[in-house]
C-alpha cells in the first residue's frame, strides 16, 4: 500500500459561540475563539490517499487531479469565507471547530476520489494544532 499525501492551503474566519451560554462562559470554554468579531487562521490541509500504484504510470492517484478535486471541492468554498456563515457544507448547528472541520471536508472529498482510497484529511489551523480524521 502506498500513501500519497496533496497539501493546499486556504483562509478562513470563524467564531465558536453556544447561544445558550452566558458570554462568560463561552469566553471561559472558547477564549479568543469567542470573539465577537470572528478571528481567522491560514489554514494548511492536507488531503491522503492510498492504494497500489498503476502499472504504466506508476501513480496511486494523479496528484494533479486530486489538486483539482480538491479545490473544486473544499479550498472554493472555504477560502476568505466565514465557516459559520458562508459554507453550505457546513451545518448552522455544528461549530466550525478543527475537529468537525476535517469530518466534513471527508465527506466532501470521499465521492469524489476514484481508483483508490481516501485514507485522511489532516487540517493544521496554527502551525501547533491539528486534527486527522480517518473516516472512523
Amino acid at each position: 500500500m502506498v500513501y500519497l499525501t496533496r497539501r493546499e492551503r486556504f483562509n478562513a474566519a470563524h467564531k465558536l459561540w453556544v447561544k445558550a451560554w452566558s458570554k462568560k462562559k463561552n469566553k471561559a470554554v472558547f477564549g479568543k475563539c469567542a470573539n465577537k468579531n470572528w478571528h481567522g487562521h491560514n489554514y494548511e490541509l492536507f488531503v491522503t490517499v492510498k492504494g497500489t500504484p498503476d502499472p504504466l504510470t506508476g501513480f496511486v492517484m494523479d496528484a494533479k487531479e486530486l489538486s483539482t478535486i480538491i479545490k473544486r471541492e473544499i479550498s472554493s468554498h472555504l477560502d476568505h469565507r466565514n465557516l459559520n456563515l458562508d459554507v453550505k457544507f457546513i451545518p448552522k448547528d455544528i461549530q466550525p471547530t478543527t475537529e468537525n472541520l476535517v469530518i466534513l471536508i471527508w465527506k466532501q472529498l470521499a465521492p469524489h476520489i476514484k481508483n483508490c482510497k481516501l485514507h485522511s484529511i489532516r487540517l493544521h489551523e496554527t502551525e501547533n494544532i491539528y486534527a486527522e480524521y480517518f473516516g472512523e
